[in-house]
């Protein structure tokens, strides 16, 4: 006896599949492929549900229709299971039809109503659905579609100082919204490049590589390698990194366009993970610029020996200080006003 002809005295069982665009069609769980090859009716509203070619390549009749909840309720009489295919936005009609049935009380015994998700989204499957929103407005939007790299670049360095003020001022808030906005930056840039004549890569190019560059530079994680603090991971990925990159210095690699306190720190930074006994240049008193730079320069490499970022440590100085030249103005205010 198969199992649709089991039960046929019961009130029947309606089942809602879901499945999600992100997920190819046709790779369904089994628990929903046993659901539609079992059901007695399988039905689905949108004649262009992306499923219904798949479903009728394994042999699974789907009726295009959108039954009202009463009628739905009738077609499970005598222990039928209807499965209905849900669309991309769900089933609210239908679901508050069999809600407002319930209520009523006029339905006698309703069908059991079961939730099947037959696919589902993984992590990082909303990165999808960017890709596709920045292809559109790439294609459509006036703005969008004429810019460049070049022009972006501006952008992308904004953005990036509004995500070190919302991590430092634990603005959690700001810090997912400024993420997005980096995230935005990477896939606008990686869009730009595909159109490249010469040169062209996208985003899976971009995040292949990084992938990539994460296990080859992790094998403590995915190889044999060990790493017991935090310090020898650091020491194997600069290793790692000058065999890659074929650097004969230390300081090759290091942008010099980066503000200056941060470029001091980076440059002391790399020596002393070198083991470089390089001394630095003389802090002279004066006025000379020359002067001030040798001491900022003492002052990023002492907080760096520390372990003090010294653009975080300036900033938020600069920070306290504009509040207090907001409270001698007699001007109420905080941090990121």
């Amino acid at each position: 006896m198969s199992e649709r002809d089991r039960d046929r005295t019961g009130p029947g069982r309606i089942v809602l599949l879901t499945t999600t665009h992100r997920v190819a069609p046709g790779l369904l769980s089994w628990a929903a492929w046993r659901a539609l090859q079992t059901a007695d009716r399988v039905l689905c509203r949108d004649a262009a549900h992306p499923q219904l070619p798949y479903l009728a390549d394994a042999g699974v009749a789907v009726e295009t229709a959108a039954p009202a909840a009463a009628e739905l309720v009738a077609a499970c009489a005598g222990g039928r299971t209807v499965v209905v295919l849900a669309g991309a936005e769900g089933e609210r009609a239908l679901t508050d039809g069999l809600a407002a049935l319930a209520g009523s009380g006029r339905a006698g015994a309703l069908p059991d109503l079961e939730l099947l998700p037959g696919s589902y989204d993984l992590p990082g499957a909303r990165l999808l659905d960017l890709v596709e929103v920045m292809d559109r407005v790439r294609a459509v939007c006036p703005w969008a579609s004429g810019r460049t790299s070049a022009e972006l670049a501006a952008y992308g360095v904004e953005e990036m100082y509004e995500l070190v003020e919302a991590v430092e001022t634990g603005d959690r808030a700001g810090v997912r919204e400024e993420l997005g906005d980096v995230l935005l930056q990477v896939v606008f840039h990686a869009r730009i490049a595909e159109e490249d004549p010469e040169e062209p890569f996208g985003i899976d190019d971009v995040a292949g590589g990084i992938v990539e560059k994460l296990v080859r530079r992790h094998p403590h994680v995915f190889g044999d390698e060990v790493a017991e603090t935090a310090e020898d991971v650091k020491a194997q990925w600069l290793r790692i990194k000058g065999v890659e990159k074929g650097r004969a210095s230390v300081t090759d690699g290091v942008p010099l366009g980066q503000p200056a306190l941060a470029l001091a720190a980076k440059l002391a930074g790399r020596a002393r993970a070198a083991g470089l006994d390089v001394p630095l240049p003389e802090a002279v008193s004066g006025a000379e610029a020359e002067g001030f730079g040798h001491r900022l320069l003492a002052l990023a490499a002492e907080a760096g020996a520390a372990g003090v970022d010294p653009e975080t440590a300036l900033r938020a100085a600069a920070r306290t200080y504009r509040t207090a030249i907001r409270a001698a103005e007699g001007v109420p205010g905080s941090v990121g006003d």
